[in-house]
């Protein structure tokens, strides 16, 4: 089951599915409401979580919590 985008932590790391993208990031700080600065785990870029749902959310969306023990 998904999560809510108010339920996302600074310093955790999440998986994002969505229009079939898949992105893995770690959350480093809030901006406003439902919109966060976030790190991309594999680039190591840094970008707004608002750039990945700009053009919303699809029936794939899924966002969970990657556990230490998963990655």
């Amino acid at each position: 089951m998904t999560m809510s985008l108010d339920n996302l932590r600074i310093g955790k790391k999440y998986y994002l599915y969505n229009y079939g993208e898949e992105s893995r990031f770690e959350v480093l700080e809030r901006l406003e409401d439902k919109n966060y600065r976030v790190k991309d785990l594999l680039s190591l870029d840094t970008y707004e979580l608002s750039d990945l749902i700009k053009y919303g959310t699809s029936d794939d969306f899924e966002i969970e919590e990657i556990r230490e023990s998963s990655l």
